[in-house]
């Protein structure tokens, strides 16, 4: 790709991490334990144990090495599948992964590291059975880097059609939220060296894309009080349930799809907000009933549902779906709607490795030499990954492989 960053460019709603310096100063209190347990339930209990301890205690060491970096995560709030308010995010709601990006590709500036775009490895090269450096091409010309370790950090496989359809057939003709980079080469220039794979079948959707668009709606706009309604104006799953559970409840709904509903006081704390109604992506009105008449919902109904939840919100208590954490009530003018459906978001599965950042063959030994972090690997997330658990793994597991490929070239 002409530039860096891959799918952390698309990252919006922020980065999981557990008793932080910024949990703390806000007075949230948190454990790595917690976590740990939320992310395991979460996964249904497929995840592999040792990354995720590594993962939930590591957590806290990621936002601080990321902040000395100069990343601005100022910010605390909820996420689906969370027990107490545990996403980071830079102030005002802003995007996360530019703001990462940003900092990271700052510091290998100023570090004087050259970063090489526009250039395709085409294969790991071995020697005596460890990594010896990769095989570039660029302009059609090809050259080797030689180097005693190697760290992949080139993504999953979401954008590839075919490779969706291999493992899981009944994704097939679902769209993308996916950088079209993420194509799953990383994962195949792996396998080719010996490196195994695990849950490459598990793929997760994310329930809040504009519908029939590839625009990812980011999960902070539940997370601030947003509520779903089908067709016939009525709410139908708590909004801050895991992915597959609330990508499903959609799918059961008349036309497959559903409604964001929020008003203007969750677009002034979500800034990222600002870029869907820029992008023609809502439908807003200064009255429900009237926002009803413009998305083409039962508006009586989409009424008495808006004003049951804001009683929710006053009594703190859900009474009709259990949703914790109500932060506020809908009653600013304008109101907004945005027609959401599930499209493939993350694939869980991919290269095996130890919570070293170790790529491990079928016999469960290390390539010497060989790393990789991200969304390459398998294991961390299970059967379904949390929100904003992405962003944790690419950062804890990406430090982890850079740390120990830096002690083998010492």
């Amino acid at each position: 790709m002409p530039m860096v960053g891959g799918n952390t460019n698309y990252a919006t709603g922020g980065i999981n991490a557990a008793d932080t310096s910024v949990q703390k100063k806000l007075g949230i209190e948190d454990s790595a334990e917690l976590y740990y347990n939320d992310t395991m339930k979460g996964g249904k209990n497929l995840n592999d144990v040792s990354l995720v301890k590594k993962l939930t205690q590591e957590s806290k060491y990621a936002i601080d090495w990321l902040i000395s970096k100069g990343t601005d995560l100022t910010e605390v709030s909820f996420s689906g599948g969370q027990s107490v308010k545990r996403i980071h995010r830079p102030t005002g709601g802003k995007a996360v992964g530019p703001v990462i990006v940003d900092a990271l590709n700052s510091t290998l500036e100023n570090m004087g590291v050259e970063t090489r775009t526009n250039s395709k490895v085409v294969n790991l090269l071995m020697e005596n059975n460890k990594i010896s450096g990769v095989e570039v091409e660029t302009n059609g010309k090809k050259y080797k880097v030689n180097a005693k370790a190697v760290v992949m950090a080139t993504g999953g496989f979401g954008a590839n059609a075919e490779m969706i359809k291999q493992y899981n057939p009944k994704l097939e003709g679902f769209g993308t939220t996916n950088n079209p980079a993420i194509t799953g080469e990383g994962i195949q220039l792996i396998q080719a060296v010996g490196g195994d794979v695990v849950d490459m079948t598990q793929i997760q959707t994310h329930p809040t894309v504009a519908h029939k668009t590839s625009n990812l709606i980011t999960e902070s706009v539940r997370g601030e009080g947003a509520i779903l309604v089908n067709r016939d104006g009525k709410r139908f799953i708590n909004e801050l349930e895991t992915r597959d559970v609330v990508s499903k409840a959609e799918l059961e709904q008349k036309g497959g799809s559903a409604f964001l509903i929020f008003d203007q006081e969750t677009r002034n704390n979500l800034s990222a907000i600002n870029g869907y109604v820029s992008k023609g992506l809502t439908k807003e009105a200064d009255s429900i009933v009237e926002l009803g008449k413009v998305i083409g919902v039962d508006f009586k109904e989409l009424e008495k549902t808006v004003g049951k939840y804001n009683e929710f919100v006053k009594n703190g208590k859900d009474l009709e779906f259990g949703k914790k954490g109500l932060p506020r009530v809908i009653l600013q003018k304008p109101f907004y709607a945005i027609e959401v459906s599930p499209a493939i978001h993350h694939t869980m599965g991919g290269v095996r490795i130890n919570d070293n950042a170790e790529v491990l063959d079928k016999n469960g030994k290390k390539i010497e030499g060989l790393y990789a972090a991200g969304e390459i690997t398998g294991g961390v997330h299970g059967g379904n990954r949390i929100g904003g658990n992405a962003v944790t793994d690419i950062i804890v597991f990406g430090k982890v492989a850079g740390e120990n490929a830096a002690k083998i070239i010492k």
